[in-house]
């Protein structure tokens, strides 16, 4: 591994960058993901199965050694590259088009979705079956900049073809220093969005996974950062069941927060009317562009 060895600053960057770019590989960075999920994987598991009666969850820092996730951090796409969401319901961007951006970021996204790695997340959550999603519906690149926000809400309940059950959530954080006073952190509420949410601080190099069902709700709160923005390689896995048996198909649905009343109401009418016409049409009457459109060998 080149990076062994070499002390991480200014000054040797570019050729730090230079070099991970012509030699590192998806095995290479796996084995690095696997290696510190497997050292840890007992206490995870009793995270989550600690906390699956509401939402399960775990997370685990020092994911990739500190100077390659420094370095995904510093080639991630600047927000006039990404797709602007911006609305009532949230305000971040977003990008699942990989081969638009350095390739170190797509080696990473796609090192979450080897066998090993799913087969390993899949016992510490007990869960049996799963699946990477290569298209990235829904997932690839998030970026959240100052005032940036995203609404409690729970995730659409299917892909993209309704085929399988959206079961579990993995965010993985790269921007160095972020801390609770910049905000822009997973916020997960277990009793609904009326009541508190558990703030999961989205600290450099942390990986985040929770799970996704019909009681799911969480949010990310404002980012109060006018200088650095946090940054977000992001997976969904995919099952051919459900995590709860009263689980239904939903689409993604929005609510305010405890104090935002009247957003709450709109936000109800929106999910209600885009529900109906799901109802009408299976699969939406456009296609989430919010995909990997053209795939190729990495």
């Amino acid at each position: 591994m080149i990076l062994k060895g070499i002390p991480f600053n200014e000054f040797n960057l570019n050729c730090i960058i230079k070099m991970e770019m012509e030699n590192i590989s998806i095995k290479e960075i796996t084995d690095f993901i696997y290696r510190s999920i497997e050292a840890q994987k007992d206490e995870l598991s009793l995270a989550y199965e600690n906390s699956k009666k509401e939402i399960g969850y775990f997370y685990i820092d020092n994911v990739l050694p500190d100077e390659l996730a420094k370095i995904c951090f510093k080639v991630f796409p600047k927000k006039e590259d990404m797709r602007c969401l911006n609305s009532i319901r949230e305000y971040k961007y977003v990008s699942a088009q990989m081969d638009k951006h350095n390739p170190l970021l797509e080696k990473v996204i796609y090192a979450f979705q080897e066998d090993k790695i799913v087969e390993l997340i899949g016992k510490i959550c007990g869960i049996s079956t799963l699946y990477a999603d290569k298209s990235l519906y829904a997932g690839g690149l998030s970026l959240m900049a100052n005032n940036n926000f995203l609404n409690p809400h729970l995730d659409n309940s299917h892909d993209a073809e309704r085929s399988r059950w959206r079961v579990l959530n993995l965010l993985y954080y790269v921007t160095p220093n972020w801390n609770q006073e910049n905000g822009g952190h997973l916020e997960i509420w277990p009793n609904g969005p009326k009541k508190d949410p558990i703030l999961i601080e989205s600290k450099f190099n942390r990986l985040a996974v929770m799970a996704t069902h019909g009681t799911s709700w969480h949010s990310v709160n404002k980012v109060v950062s006018g200088e650095v923005s946090r940054c977000c390689i992001s997976n969904y896995y995919f099952s051919p069941d459900p995590l709860k048996e009263t689980d239904k198909f939903h689409v993604t649905k929005f609510r305010g927060r405890p104090e935002e009343k009247l957003k709450n109401i709109l936000l109800d009418a929106d999910a209600s009317i885009r529900m109906l016409v799901r109802k009408i049409f299976k699969k939406g009457i456009r296609k989430n562009p919010h995909v990997y459109q053209e795939k190729k060998d990495i």
